[in-house]
């Protein structure tokens, strides 16, 4: 198979601080306490990575956007909803960083023994410009940088184009793995007949 970083299960992750970066866009309705998230697949997509970067003594900090606030903090898209919903799957303490980058989450993520979630990335400007400030201030959170938000990969922004570009120690997640599993026997091993719509 064809790859280009490697994956998760074939990493080196014990006592190393790794950023994820996952897709948890999930729809959600009302705001505040009385928040309710209607759809949760992506969240437990995640959940096998999640669940194996701590198994293998990793701490981590979790990012990823939510809806469209433009580049301006709107509670209407807060991950706090999705914080909660973690803290019960995993049955473990999981922090929500208001602040995305800047030395207090710096301090908190490096100090953290645990799960560290950061506020909606698209909150600052700087994700979907891929803005270099924004990149390093992501990139000082981590020892190691690992994806798995399919849905997003394709995108230019901070988190999911920057970040990699700055940090030599990358790899992908379950959930990236079957995609990129997948569309290797597409490509290189197609059954035949072979249709494409």
């Amino acid at each position: 198979m064809s790859q280009m970083i490697p994956f998760v299960d074939g990493m080196k992750l014990k006592g190393k601080h790794v950023l994820l970066r996952l897709d948890l866009n999930v729809p959600i309705s009302g705001e505040g306490e009385k928040a309710k998230i209607e759809d949760d697949t992506r969240i437990v997509e995640a959940l096998p990575t999640i669940k194996y970067c701590l198994e293998q003594g990793a701490y981590l900090v979790i990012c990823s956007h939510l809806g469209r606030p433009d580049g301006k903090v709107n509670k209407k898209y807060s991950l706090e909803p999705v914080a909660a919903y973690l803290a019960k799957a995993l049955e473990s303490e999981v922090l929500l960083s208001e602040d995305i980058v800047g030395d207090g989450v710096h301090q908190m993520a490096r100090q953290n023994k645990g799960i560290v979630l950061l506020e909606n990335l698209r909150f600052n400007p700087g994700e979907e410009s891929n803005d270099h400030g924004f990149i390093r201030g992501l990139a000082r959170l981590c020892d190691v940088y690992i994806t798995d938000a399919f849905g997003t990969a394709h995108r230019k922004h901070a988190s999911t184009y920057g970040v990699p570009s700055v940090i030599s120690d990358c790899g992908a997640g379950f959930l990236m793995k079957k995609e990129i599993t997948f569309l290797d026997k597409l490509i290189h091993l197609p059954a035949h007949p072979y249709v494409l719509v």
